[in-house]
């Protein structure tokens, strides 16, 4: 059996979701192409739910909103909250793995709406407060339910750009304001005799005072939670990437082995290069007279053929717990017992034997019905002592080796001349009745004793099913 090695470290790529640029996926490795499917995948699960999440958050805000201040004027800011909504919508239909200057751009557009909204007059308002109040109605703590959403999509580098942005968004305001907004008279001199000029109250409650240092205060600690969350993101990242090359690597043992062995294997931590020796059963097929089949056909039809024929006769074998050793041109070798023994190995592979045989049947309709030549196969298997481990030096193979598989071959060979479509050896059938003592297995079986099979010295008996 030969099983393509598989890399012992994960692939790495450079950045994630937004560091990965697509236009160069012809030169990505395969393990690199499973991983960015595994990342789209990630990507648009997280849009879809970052816009829900949006939808759902901007919804509660405006009916909040409404209850707690029922004038005409809130109609402003529901329309901020609207547009946020359908911003979120625009990055989903942009948003992919890989640098994309639009859904950046959106980004920045849901910022700059947040800051618009929160510090700039209202312009539906007939009773219009200071611009420094604006900033005293704590509206910074919005920013914080973007920068949650953003989580869960974006990379670890776009929820610190968030963070950034936003700091420099929000200090740009308070600049701008505090430099060419006049203050509203009389408010301060009021405060002042109120509460006295040099009184902490007076700072905290001046309406035109735009207290600047719990401005500052409110984007460092927001700065803070972004790249806390960045880094956060980024672990997530990781984990997914590793889960994504755990993933490709069970998918490349599903090639081989089916898919209760493949769940087997993930789950053992003995290795498989450890050389023993096992009583497995081997099954050859090949499909009879192909050389002279193929003569004269275009190659593509040859090509196609042989696909359906591999695809059907691969199905069986996991159907059946085998293991697909190998494919040999127009055949293929499987093992049953193989990375590990079964109780019914030897009932597995004679199992299958008659299920390809009941395939191919059914494929043979289907032929005959479109006027195609029929398929017709010789099955060899065998169940013996063989020996199991990796071999090679610097590509490992997993190799079944030994009499065993030699046997199982020249059995399929021997279908030829007894004129049958199976042919087992008596040690399968021995071994078979052993794990199902109550089987008919000779049924449709006709023996043949004596056999002589190159290779070995002694003749064996065999059983033969036209």
């Amino acid at each position: 059996m030969t099983e393509t090695a598989v890399p012992a470290s994960k692939p790495k790529i450079g950045g994630f979701v937004q560091e990965l640029d697509l236009s160069r996926d012809r030169e990505n490795p395969p393990e690199t192409q499973y991983v960015i499917a595994a990342l789209e995948n990630h990507k648009r699960e997280g849009l879809e739910l970052a816009v829900r999440a949006r939808w759902i958050a901007m919804s509660i805000f405006a009916v909040f909103v409404a209850l707690v201040h029922p004038q005409f004027e809130v109609i402003y800011h529901i329309g901020i909250m609207a547009l946020l909504c359908l911003n979120g919508w625009f990055m989903q239909r942009v948003g992919r793995v890989g640098r994309s200057r639009m859904e950046l751009l959106l980004i920045f557009v849901d910022l700059l709406l947040m800051t618009v909204g929160m510090v700039g007059p209202n312009p539906l308002s007939v009773d219009a407060m200071p611009l420094a109040m604006q900033y005293r109605l704590e509206n910074f703590i919005y920013f914080f339910v973007i920068l949650s959403v953003a989580t869960m999509a974006y990379s670890w580098r776009t929820v610190i750009a968030i963070g950034v942005w936003t700091l420099v968004m929000w200090m740009t305001a308070l600049a701008l304001l505090w430099w060419f907004t006049t203050p509203t008279p009389g408010l301060t001199e009021a405060a002042a005799d109120a509460f006295g000029a040099s009184s902490d109250l007076f700072k905290f409650l001046d309406p035109n005072d735009f207290m600047v240092q719990l401005r500052v205060q409110e984007v460092i600690v927001f700065l803070i939670v972004a790249i806390t969350l960045g880094v956060s993101v980024r672990r997530t990242s990781r984990l997914l990437l590793d889960n994504a090359g755990l993933e490709r690597e069970r998918a490349n043992l599903s090639r081989y082995f089916s898919p209760n062995v493949v769940a087997q294997l993930s789950q053992n931590d003995e290795p498989l290069k450890q050389v023993r020796i096992e009583n497995v059963a081997i099954l050859f097929i090949d499909i009879v007279g192909f050389t002279r089949m193929a003569a004269g056909r275009d190659p593509h039809e040859v090509i196609a053929l042989l696909r359906e024929f591999h695809g059907r006769m691969e199905r069986e074998v996991f159907r059946h717990n085998g293991t697909l050793d190998k494919y040999l041109g127009d055949g293929l070798m499987a093992t049953f017992g193989t990375p590990t023994a079964g109780e019914r190995d030897a009932s597995n592979a004679l199992d299958c034997a008659r299920a390809m045989q009941q395939s191919l049947n059914n494929w043979n309709r289907d032929r005959r019905r479109l006027g195609e030549a029929e398929i017709k196969v010789g099955i060899g298997i065998h169940y013996g002592e063989t020996l199991l481990g990796d071999i090679g030096a610097n590509r490992l193979e997993y190799a079944v080796i030994g009499t065993a598989v030699n046997v199982a071959a020249r059995l399929e060979e021997m279908t030829r001349e007894l004129q049958a479509a199976i042919v087992m050896s008596d040690d399968l059938r021995l071994q078979a009745l052993r794990e199902e003592a109550d089987g008919d297995l000779t049924k449709g079986f006709e023996c043949h004793p004596d056999q002589a099979v190159r290779g070995l010295d002694d003749p064996m008996k065999v059983w033969a099913k036209h």
